[in-house]
């Protein structure tokens, strides 16, 4: 198990954890929650060893591996798969050790090596691979893809595809759901449910941490309190806490002025001097109650639209998509609906199908490639963009942004007007005039809210609004999304605010955009039954031989071949019997020969397992090695023979 005791931990001047004690038991899936800046991540720094703690004492088991996602964006040409292999350490371990022994022809070494990669699962372990890249989005043909030629939120997918396929005592995953979708992020959940190790997951999606987790630890004001059950839980069980602990206060608030009221009165009495100090000594030793102080005291509103056309928006056979040097790429076509004051959709679709190439093109930031888009008079868009945060200028505060933007795009307002705005989005002080740069990820996503309020939109286009937005910050947008009078056209993975706001949903799939009749429970159950579709076709895929009789059955039959025709086949086929034989006698001698060095193989291996002796292990070693040499050699000259029967058998033909 995980024990924190009394631990203190500084970031600098910050004071992140302050005499902070926990026990976490060993296979138990626990949420992470607090704030944003509350020190989270830096818990998951202690853990890994990669900060120290002040004070306190920190006890993981020393044998328990960790597996994390890394935060950096990996830069390499390997292939998807291989970069995601590379997460298995273990594995890692015994192919580095199994080539050193080889190098240096030590069978002993060889043996052990053997072992090892039996132990680590080395002869399914990239179809593993694969399976995960496959659960997070990622099409057959590109598992073999260079990890350098996807974009940034796909290259972080990879990050954790390879988290996941560390064996591990320990997973820690700081936020995991900001870069998936939807139908990515219904796999994650099943997979995690059925991970058996420790899982501690840092996420500000209530849904995901219900389904995942059945504890959670709470770090606020530098103190961590462990709660049993999900997040939905915590929330009820804390509230009851919240109202204990004001109740308590109130009543230490009425003892105190009691006391002192006693003090006041007696302490320039001789005769009740030594009571009054007694009492002054009390108020000293008194514990002092904090009061509760609201946590969700963050709260904003979306500023009335100044018009509602309707409709706001027309499509008529719209094709979407981008202009390439070889030509249009069109992702979404025929589009033909409209948009109503109002209306608050939800956008559904795998990614890739075109959920934001269809946002961008409402945006304005590419234009359609055919058809028309029709805005009603006086539409005003507010935005927000996935890569939205990328465009703030890093090297200007929250106030610069916004006096640019009410200088060039409006409404005007006054540097104080500015400043009370900006109040409204937690930027006080001097934080107004930081550099966006040093905000933290809830900031700047605070910030571009900030942005479109001030515009006064009547229409929101919001593509994954709440990547980098903590819980409170999430309720508030959802709570301001719902008054907000214009409308709404939300694509997201939080299925809490769908379920808050949108009252009606749009699929993007296979190239069209049509309506989802049915809720994000429906839509759920629809992405499995495509998923097990898809799992089925492919085995009938793989199961069917190739045949000519399914071709016969779908084509008119073929007038009758002359005397001469047959006569003339079947000399070919005979020719071609007889060019093929030998090639498949080897063929059929190799498939034999490899079995035969298979279950040599796994009864060596098993030998090995069960503890050979020790004089006999360095040849066991060796034997492995000249049966892999062997299995690699037979395998190539398999394809060899193959390929070379299907060139005959193309010439015959």
């Amino acid at each position: 198990m995980i024990t924190l005791r009394d631990i203190t931990l500084r970031r600098g001047l910050k004071v992140v954890l302050d005499g902070a004690s926990a026990t976490l038991q060993p296979g138990e899936k626990i949420g992470l929650v607090g704030r944003n800046g509350a020190g989270k991540s830096s818990l998951f720094a202690l853990l890994t060893n990669r900060l120290s703690n002040d004070r306190g004492e920190v006890e993981v088991p020393r044998h328990w591996r960790r597996s994390e996602v890394a935060q950096n964006m990996p830069e390499t040409d390997d292939g998807a798969t291989d970069f995601v292999l590379e997460g298995d350490l273990p594995l890692m371990a015994a192919r580095t050790a199994l080539a050193a022994a080889e190098a240096a022809n030590d069978g002993h070494a060889m043996a052990d090596a053997h072992a090892a990669l039996a132990d680590a699962g080395a002869f399914d372990a990239r179809s593993r691979a694969q399976a995960l890249l496959m659960g997070l989005g990622f099409k057959t043909e590109q598992l073999d893809a260079p990890v350098n030629s996807f974009s940034g939120g796909w290259r972080m997918r990879l990050q954790l595809a390879r988290a996941l396929m560390c064996p591990a005592e320990l997973m820690l995953l700081d936020e995991p759901t900001n870069h998936l979708d939807l139908d990515a992020l219904v796999w994650l959940e099943a997979w995690l449910q059925r991970y058996d190790g420790m899982l501690i997951v840092i996420s500000h999606d209530r849904e995901f941490l219900d389904a995942i987790t059945k504890v959670t630890l709470h770090l606020d004001e530098g103190k961590l309190t462990r709660y049993g059950g999900n997040y939905t839980s915590f929330e009820s069980q804390r509230a009851e806490r919240m109202v204990l602990q004001q109740a308590a206060f109130e009543r230490q608030q009425e003892k105190v002025a009691h006391l002192q009221k006693f003090i006041d009165r007696f302490k320039a009495k001789a005769s009740k001097a030594k009571q009054a100090q007694s009492r002054v000594k009390a108020l000293e030793r008194m514990e002092r109650l904090a009061p509760v102080l609201a946590s969700a005291d963050f709260n904003f509103e979306f500023r009335e639209p100044l018009n509602l056309p309707n409709p706001m928006l027309m499509f008529d056979e719209l094709s979407a998509g981008y202009r390439t040097d070889d030509g249009d790429k069109i992702i979404v076509r025929g589009v033909d609906r409209s948009v109503l004051a109002g209306q608050r959709i939800g956008i559904l679709g795998a990614n890739g199908q075109g959920k934001s190439t269809l946002v961008k093109t409402i945006a304005r930031a590419q234009a359609p490639l055919a058809g028309k888009l029709t805005e009603g008079k006086g539409l005003s868009i507010g935005y927000f963009a996935q890569q939205e945060l990328d465009v703030l200028r890093l090297d200007e505060g929250p106030l610069a942004h916004l006096v640019r933007l009410a200088r060039e795009v409006g409404p005007p307002g006054r540097e104080q007007e500015l400043r009370d705005f900006l109040g409204q989005f937690r930027f006080t002080g001097d934080m107004v005039n930081q550099q966006a740069g040093s905000l933290s990820g809830g900031e700047k996503a605070r910030l571009v809210l900030a942005m479109l309020v001030w515009q006064r939109p009547n229409l929101l286009l919001l593509d994954e609004p709440t990547n980098h937005l903590d819980l409170n910050t999430r309720e508030a947008l959802s709570m301001a999304l719902n008054e907000f009078e214009g409308t709404v056209m939300l694509v997201s993975h939080d299925r809490a605010l769908l379920r808050e706001v949108c009252d009606e949903f749009w699929l993007v799939a296979d190239g069209v955009v049509k309506p989802f009749d049915g809720d994000l429970d429906d839509y759920q159950r629809w992405l499995l039954d495509q998923s097990k579709e898809a799992s089925r076709a492919a085995k009938k895929q793989a199961s069917v031989a190739p045949a000519p009789t399914p071709v016969a059955a779908t084509v008119a039959a073929p007038p009758p071949a002359s005397r001469e025709d047959r006569k003339a086949s079947g000399q070919a086929r005979a020719k071609l019997a007889e060019q093929t034989r030998p090639l498949r006698r080897e063929m059929d001698a190799i498939d034999k020969r490899l079995h035969q060095l298979a279950a040599e193989r796994t009864d060596i291996e098993t030998q090995l397992a069960e503890g050979a002796a020790a004089a006999a292990i360095a040849e066991m070693g060796r034997r492995l090695k000249a049966i892999g040499d062997e299995i690699e050699a037979d395998e190539l000259r398999w394809l060899e023979l193959s390929e070379q029967i299907e060139a005959l058998s193309a010439t015959a033909s």
